[in-house]
């Protein structure tokens, strides 16, 4: 029983991670597209 708990922390945890990174890459993808653009017109 205590296995099990630990497991489903440890997936939590994971799933934890992956969100955050998810979010992280939406928002330099985000960024670069700004920039990009911004870039883009100067020259």
């Amino acid at each position: 029983m205590l296995n099990s708990f630990m497991a489903k922390e440890e997936g939590q945890g994971l799933v934890e991670y992956a969100l955050i990174l998810a979010l992280i890459a939406i928002v330099v993808i985000g960024a670069l597209t700004i920039l990009g653009q911004n870039v883009n017109t100067k020259f």
